[in-house]
């Protein structure tokens, strides 16, 4: 059985292979909130309730992604009157990658046992090509991923608080104003 699905077949729960590609709002909302630190990083720390403010999430929540993110090293905490949050390392050092790994775990869209050297699960991996395609698949994810370091969203950022500017400014002057 090579797992292809013909009309009206049912596919055994075993052999479903493809999950939900999607991001959570845990890594959606996540890298939002380091990105806000790393854009913020010339302040000592930065509340949460600064970075809830500014990207419109609830303080409860970025409390728990916060969590998550220090147990990774990525944000450390200051404790205190003057106390927030800022980035563990440099946002040249943290690749897009390890934020939503560690706010969403594996990033692999497909779960397929057969990729995986020793493990005996799959009674099909013998015979299963289709493994090749998940595998370059998850490979491609994790490759771009984690060939894009923080440091470059934060120049991003930049340039689209200036063309915004330069928008808001023409903006003006055609309206008058």
């Amino acid at each position: 059985m090579i797992g292809i699905k013909s009309a009206g077949e049912v596919i055994p729960e075993k052999c479903k292979e493809v999950k939900d590609m999607k991001l959570s709002t845990k890594g959606r909302y996540g890298l939002r909130a380091v990105l806000d630190l790393a854009v913020h990083a010339d302040e000592e720390t930065v509340a949460l309730s600064q970075i809830a403010e500014r990207q419109g999430i609830s303080v409860n929540y970025l409390e728990q992604l916060v969590a998550k993110l220090k147990k990774a090293g990525i944000v450390n905490g200051v404790r205190g009157a003057q106390g927030g949050y800022m980035l563990a390392i440099p946002a040249e050092q943290i690749s897009i990658g390890a934020i939503l790994r560690a706010l969403e775990g594996d990033l692999n869209p497909v779960d397929c046992s057969a990729m995986n050297i020793g493990d005996t699960s799959c009674s099909n991996s013998d015979l299963c090509v289709t493994k090749y395609v998940w595998k370059r698949i998850n490979d491609s994810i994790n490759e771009a991923v984690d060939g894009i370091m923080l440091s470059e969203l934060v120049e991003e950022n930049k340039k689209v608080i200036v063309d915004k500017g330069t928008m808001d400014a023409k903006a003006r002057q055609a309206c008058g104003k």
